[in-house]
């Protein structure tokens, strides 16, 4: 009988780890249009190890904006739209994105104008790349 007990026990945790384990989630907002914000500066962070900033430019030039990064006080002038971010990384047999935010404001005074999140605390985890992709898309894609 407990031979029985455990083999259940074992298939319960099991389970229930290879759910928790495979949780993801995004989000997206968008305040207005962004239709007409086609010049897009990425601050980066000085803490990036994994150079985001370079990351979210290439998907939004990809995406057919014109968009650059640098710390900011190296903004260039006539810049639309600002993007900033923070991302947080795990290690669980491999170094991996478990988080990230990314935030867009108007250049001119500072508002919000949207915003991105994507979770994923995952056994199968997306590059980062394709994560930054794939908030990005519903944003400014057609």
């Amino acid at each position: 009988m407990k031979p029985i007990r455990y083999v259940a026990l074992l298939a319960f945790v099991t389970c229930g780890l290879l759910l928790v384990g495979c949780a993801t989630g995004m989000s997206t907002r968008k305040a207005t249009d962004l239709t007409r914000f086609k010049k897009i500066y990425v601050e980066s962070r000085l803490a990036d190890n994994h150079r985001i900033d370079a990351q979210i430019a290439a998907a939004l030039n990809a995406l057919g904006r014109e968009a650059t990064f640098g710390v900011s006080t190296m903004r260039p002038d006539g810049i639309d739209a600002i993007i900033s971010y923070t991302d947080r990384w795990e290690w669980d047999f491999k170094n991996y994105m478990i988080e990230i935010k990314i935030d867009l404001r108007d250049a001119r005074n500072d508002k919000p104008l949207a915003t991105g999140t994507y979770f994923q605390a995952s056994l199968k985890t997306k590059p980062s790349d394709e994560v930054i992709r794939l908030i990005l898309k519903p944003l400014f894609g057609t």
